[in-house]
């Protein structure tokens, strides 16, 4: 089984709900367990082993829906410039940067984003108000994911 195979594997894995699955051949064994925040070792023969993370997909809670937000087509998003994990505030003590109904301007820092152990502020290029937040706190998130719905000012 080679890597292309693997992660296409891994892929389907995080959109079912299967907890773990093991497949042998005649070139080695993969196991792949989907927990919460947990990374999955994917061994193969001899010396090569792979890691990766998997994350089951969000829970939609009523608590993390947001009001009756005005019409989409007038709305900007602002996207993730990167590959991290989403957080609403800079400490867990700190409250939260931007959530609906928060106004922004250009150069505010509406999330932290972190990757490779690095805090990085996400600053607003645009002047407005938040009127969704599309990522959960603590969430991983790729780049040019959709975070915030904004109303222009």
């Amino acid at each position: 089984m080679d890597l292309k195979q693997i992660h296409e594997l891994i892929k389907i894995i995080n959109k079912s709900n299967i907890g773990e699955i093991s497949i042998e051949d005649k070139d080695g064994k993969v196991t792949i367990k989907q927990k919460e925040e947990a990374p999955i070792t994917v061994a193969a023969p001899a010396h090569q082993v792979y890691t990766t993370q998997a994350t089951p997909p969000p829970a939609v809670t009523p608590a993390a829906q947001a009001p009756a937000a005005p019409k989409a087509d007038n709305l900007i998003t602002i996207k993730s410039p990167m590959i991290g994990t989403f957080y609403r505030r800079s400490a867990p003590d700190k409250p939260v940067l931007a959530e609906v109904g928060t106004e922004i301007a250009p150069g505010k820092v509406v999330c932290i984003i972190e990757a490779m152990k690095l805090f990085n502020e996400i600053e607003s290029e645009i002047s407005g108000t938040i009127v969704k937040v599309l990522v959960e706190d603590a969430s991983p998130v790729e780049y040019d994911q959709p975070l915030f719905l904004v109303e222009p000012a």
